[in-house]
């Protein structure tokens, strides 16, 4: 049973920085690109980073130069390392693998890390 548990998340100020990290199990994670996606309030789920498993890296532009995606795969982990934090960065980040993302059409994911950016 694949199973997706991020954390990291919290309240902090515009300008700060926090560190997202997502577990994952129940798949071949080394061999499976991964995303981290953000759902804003009243807005869809979108993908802010992404990661191959040749550890190529991929970012949205509201994100690019602020953010950075990385992996351990001797932990099976994800990380998202989010600087220079915007208001507009409030949201619900979760992680995924494209694969989960295909096999499940888009509809399967884990319970998010809520980030809140206070101006």
């Amino acid at each position: 049973q694949v199973q997706l548990v991020e954390s990291g998340g919290g309240l902090v100020q515009a300008g700060g920085s926090l560190t997202l990290s997502c577990a994952a199990s129940g798949i071949s994670f080394s061999i499976n690109a991964m995303g981290w996606y953000r759902q804003a309030p009243g807005k869809q789920r979108e993908l802010v980073a992404h990661i191959t498993s040749g550890h190529v890296t991929d970012y949205a532009d509201s994100v690019t130069g602020r953010f950075t995606i990385s992996r351990d795969n001797t932990k099976n982990t994800v990380y998202l390392q989010m600087n220079s934090l915007k208001p507009e960065d409030t949201g619900v980040y979760y992680c995924n693998a494209d694969s989960v993302v295909a096999l499940y059409d888009g509809d399967y994911w884990g319970q998010g890390t809520q980030v809140t950016v206070s101006s």
